[in-house]
Parts: C-alpha cells; sequence; structure tokens
C-alpha cells in the first residue's frame, strides 16, 4: 500500500493561493523530485484544469520554459493523473483518470494500488481527504510571506486536531523552508 501525500506551497498565513509563493527553479526542481518518488497525483477537477490548460503544452514545447518548470511539465505529463469530480467525466490529458464511486473507497483503493504513493495537490480535495482520515503525510513548501488573503489551509476546519511528526524541514536558498510531516499514531 502506498501512502497518501499532501503536498502543497504555503504562506506564513496558511494562504495557499496558487498565484503566491516563490516559484523559481528551486521550487519547481523539489516539485519535480517529490513528483518523480511517487507514483500517481490526485487532484479535484478545479486544480486538474488549472494544470491541464498549461502543463502539456510546457512538455510538448509549444511554450517557452526554464528547463526547470520543463523538467517539471514532462515529469508530470507521464505520470498517472487521477481527478474527483462531479461534474466532468471527460479527462482527455494524457495517462488522466476519473475517480468514480464512494470517494471513500475509491481513494483507499488508489492508495492500495499505488505502492509508489500518490501525491494529493488540491486544498479543497486534502481537506475532504483528511476528514476521512486518508492523508499519511504533508509535504510543504512554507514561502516566507504573509498574503493576508485566502484560501487557506483546512479554511473549513477537521473534526479533530491532526497530531503530526517532523521527518525533516530543510531550508531553500530563496527562503522557502520544505518541510516534511507523517501523522503521529
Amino acid at each position: 500500500m502506498g501512502l497518501l501525500t499532501f503536498s502543497i506551497n504555503v504562506t506564513l498565513d496558511g494562504c495557499v493561493d496558487h498565484r503566491e509563493g516563490i516559484a523559481d527553479d528551486e521550487t519547481h526542481a523539489y516539485y519535480t523530485r517529490l513528483l518523480e518518488e511517487n507514483g500517481a497525483m490526485l487532484w479535484g477537477r478545479t486544480t486538474y484544469e488549472m494544470m491541464e490548460a498549461y502543463w502539456p503544452a510546457v512538455a510538448r514545447g509549444e511554450v517557452e520554459a526554464p528547463p526547470a518548470l520543463r523538467d517539471w511539465a514532462v515529469a508530470l505529463e507521464d505520470k498517472p493523473k487521477y481527478v474527483v469530480s462531479a461534474t466532468r467525466t471527460n479527462f482527455p490529458w494524457t495517462n488522466s483518470h476519473h475517480v468514480t464511486g464512494d470517494l471513500q473507497t475509491a481513494v483507499q483503493d488508489l492508495k492500495d494500488s499505488t505502492p509508489g504513493g500518490v501525491l494529493v495537490g488540491s486544498g479543497k480535495l486534502a481537506s475532504e481527504l483528511d476528514r476521512l482520515d486518508l492523508i499519511d503525510e504533508y509535504r510543504f513548501l512554507v514561502h516566507p510571506m504573509i498574503t493576508g488573503h485566502g484560501p487557506t489551509l483546512f479554511h473549513q476546519g477537521l473534526p479533530s486536531t491532526r497530531r503530526l511528526e517532523l521527518v525533516t524541514s530543510r531550508p531553500l536558498s530563496n527562503g522557502v523552508v520544505a518541510v516534511h510531516y507523517r501523522r503521529a499514531v
């Protein structure tokens, strides 16, 4: 059985707006390594559509991008991508699959069938998966900024406090800190 890891950029005040944060070669290289270490991606429809609108063109070389962004796009192109959506059923991007049925059962089955692990990169979906007690690890890039706006991590709350154990923390040269936590037993 693989682990389900929630990974996202977050500011010091909990903002997970994709337009905030430091998007440089170092942060993209971090996410490329993380993607390569895992077996699949899991997104909600909104995040999938945002990603699908840009990254396939970068992977094909149709959009000019620095090498670190292209490396991310190429790694993402080949990775199985699973999408939770109640409003869309057609996902034409390479290796994309629609998650259907009961969310808890479907995601547990995905974890069970993906020994390399699954990365979830959608804040809203991760909140729901955490409420279902499915997230095993958290890998955040904490950006040195306070945005004063949302969306924020777990803004709709959780049923109980999550106790975590620090696995690693590593400052990047740009001031971002990569943190890796595991659910405490």
